[in-house]
Order: structure tokens, then C-alpha cells, then sequence
């Protein structure tokens, strides 16, 4: 087993990830067969090799450390560190032919008085871009420093949401896509919760916010948008944590105008209304 020392990790991490990518573009040229997770929840083959893959490198080389993936859940060894693995996030787009998805790892080192996520990866295989990150040691985009952008007002912001695959009739983002959508350049809808933060930590979206995701879609990218020099929070401005279900990032300007956007927004004051589909159609 190779030294643990924090310097090996990241280049492991990133060559799992670059061969953990390259399987799903195999199984995205050939093309594959949906099935179900829930109502709306795709699972793929592509996502359970690659998941399998990924365990199987993890367990070569690191085989006292945890893993925690979507497709298979926790495998607990006891140890002092713990892998968060989604191995295709963006299965939805997968699914369809969209080449949005991307490979996501973060390792966490436990503590005495608190865990620590100490490196994390994104990889999107479509256009070969690794995003990492070392804690305290910054974030890189293929090896070269990226930064969250400068954009110091709202209204000259683009962001990022995204919605959940199933219940969405019972999640009130669209009434925040709404509203902030009248008070930026735009939001945008890519469907990879991983990809959308890396693009806040490289200054392509100034902020992004996302209801109920797990643990494993946000590990990675919330540490590479910290080492950018940005900001994540719950929605009322507390620390985030990968069980709050509630992610908002952003180049840290900005935190403060989106925290008051979602407090009245919760509060109900000041909504737009929605347009009636009817009246606009007369």
C-alpha cells in the first residue's frame, strides 16, 4: 500500500477517476439500457461498472479506507478515512445522449473533534476536464489554478440550479428559479450538481443552488469551490454540511444578495407571479 501522506492522494484520485471516465464513455458511444431506481431514477450499467470500478482501485491500494457510493452505499472498514463516490453524476443526461455527466470523488480524513475533507476530484470525460482540489493547497482545472469569479452584484451573475428527479411537485426550487432568474443573466439547468459547483469554482457561473442532494454529489465540488476562494452555505446562511440537503455556492460576493433572495423567498414576500399559461397564450 502506497504512503497515505496527503501529497499521494490526489494524483491516485485523479487517474482513478480519468479510467473510471473513459469506461463511461464506452458505454455512452455504444449506447445502453435504462432501468429504474424509483419512478424517475435511472440507474445504467455504466453507473454500476464504474462504481464497481472505482471500489476495486480504492480497495487495491487503500483497502482500510471507507467508501460511500451511490450505486452500492457504505462500505465500512472502521477506518480513518472515507471515500464519497458518485461515479457518474449526471446520469439523466447519460441516459438521453446529453454529454453533461462527470466522475466525482472527495476523501475525507476523521478527526478527533471533526472530519475533514482533505482532496477531491471532478472528471468530465466529454471535454478531458479534470477539476481537483487539496485542501489549503488550492484548486486546479487540468493542473492550472482556477478561481471563483469577481462579479459583485446580482444582477450581473449567471447561476446554476437544479432539480430533483423525482417529488419535484413536491419541491418549491421552481419558485426560486423565478425569481432569481429576474434578477441575474440567467439560470442554468445542466443536470450534474458536481459539474455546476466546478463551474463556480472556476468562475463560469458566479453561484448555484440545489435542494436535497447527497453527500456524494457534493463532497468534491463544494471542497473545490472553497479552494477557489468561493462560499458554501445552507440556504439561511449556516455552515454547510454533506447531510444539509441544502447547497448554495458562490464567488462569495455575491453570498450575501443570494441569502436575502432566498429569505424572502421562504418568507413569500415580494414573489413575482408565475404567468398563467392561458392568459399569455390570449
Amino acid at each position: 500500500m502506497p504512503n497515505t501522506s496527503n501529497e499521494t492522494f490526489l494524483p491516485t484520485m485523479s487517474a482513478i477517476a480519468r479510467e473510471a471516465g473513459a469506461l463511461l464513455l464506452q458505454h455512452f458511444r455504444q449506447g445502453l439500457k435504462i432501468e429504474y431506481k424509483g419512478d424517475a431514477d435511472l440507474v445504467t450499467a455504466a453507473d454500476r461498472a464504474a462504481e464497481a470500478l472505482i471500489r476495486e482501485r480504492i480497495r487495491q491500494q487503500f483497502p482500510s479506507h471507507d467508501v460511500l457510493g451511490e450505486e452500492q452505499g457504505l462500505n465500512d472498514q472502521g477506518g480513518d478515512y472515507r471515500w464519497y463516490v458518485d461515479p457518474l453524476d449526471g446520469t439523466t443526461n447519460f441516459a438521453h445522449g446529453y454529454p453533461v455527466f462527470c466522475v466525482s470523488m472527495a476523501l475525507e480524513q476523521r478527526a478527533p473533534v471533526q472530519a475533514r475533507r482533505i482532496a477531491g476530484v471532478v472528471y468530465d470525460p466529454t471535454r478531458d476536464e479534470l477539476f481537483s482540489a487539496e485542501q489549503g493547497k488550492g484548486a486546479h482545472l487540468n493542473g492550472q489554478p482556477i478561481h471563483v469569479s469577481k462579479a459583485a452584484q446580482l444582477k450581473e451573475c449567471l447561476v446554476a440550479t437544479g432539480f430533483p428527479s423525482h417529488k419535484r411537485h413536491k419541491n418549491p426550487n421552481i419558485h426560486f428559479y423565478h425569481q432569481i432568474t429576474l434578477r441575474t443573466h440567467g439560470v442554468r439547468r445542466a443536470g450534474s450538481a458536481a459539474l455546476d459547483l466546478c463551474n463556480v469554482a472556476s468562475g463560469r457561473f458566479d453561484g448555484f443552488w440545489e435542494f436535497n442532494l447527497n453527500p456524494w454529489d457534493t463532497a468534491a465540488g463544494v471542497l473545490i469551490v472553497e479552494e477557489a476562494g468561493g462560499k458554501v452555505s445552507r440556504f439561511d446562511g449556516s455552515p454547510f454540511e454533506l447531510d444539509s440537503r441544502e447547497t448554495l455556492a458562490s464567488n462569495g460576493l455575491v453570498h450575501p444578495a443570494l441569502l436575502q433572495e432566498f429569505q424572502e423567498i421562504f418568507a413569500g414576500r415580494g414573489l413575482t407571479p408565475l404567468p398563467v399559461p392561458g392568459e399569455y397564450k390570449r
